[in-house]
């Protein structure tokens, strides 16, 4: 394992949250590659906002998986994220490849990223029993923009 320069934490502790870290990370992956396979492929009523929105979202996934990954690197881990790894470690079922209508996109990313926005959570509540104030920071920030993206995408479905 590289060096560390996280100060105050032990070395198990920084372990640890490396694996937290690197589980969330496959997951964000896949969700982002998931969000780029309904923006690529949507069709519908309201496709130009819902496709620009998913672009906005995909960035924001990338912006999380990079926090996560460069926490893991300054806690001395290795950051997993090749889609050889994500393929392997990702809690996401597949997402279907040949879906069109925009609903029935709107339904299966909610779905994810409420699956996803859980996992999160979970890994605040390791992080700040392990006494990792700043892995339970960072993943509170990320939630937040799951939240959001769970809420933006949603309330796109017709009601």
């Amino acid at each position: 394992m590289p060096d560390s320069f996280v100060t105050g934490l032990d070395q198990q502790t920084q372990e640890q949250m490396c694996e937290v870290l690197n589980a969330r990370l496959a997951v964000g992956i896949d969700l982002r590659l998931a969000v780029k396979q309904a923006h690529w492929n949507l069709r519908g009523r309201g496709f130009i906002g819902v496709h620009e929105l998913l672009d906005e979202v995909s960035a924001r996934l990338g912006e999380g998986t990079d926090m996560m990954a460069e926490r893991v690197a300054l806690m001395g881990g290795f950051a997993r994220g090749t889609t050889q790894v994500v393929g392997d470690k990702t809690t996401l079922k597949p997402y279907p490849v040949e879906l069109t209508a925009i609903e029935e996109h709107i339904s299966e990313l909610v779905s994810r990223f409420k699956d996803y926005g859980e996992m999160i959570r979970k890994g605040m509540e390791a992080a700040d029993d392990a006494g990792d104030e700043d892995t339970a920071d960072l993943l509170t920030e990320v939630s937040r923009m799951v939240e959001k993206d769970t809420w933006f995408i949603g309330a796109n479905a017709a009601v």
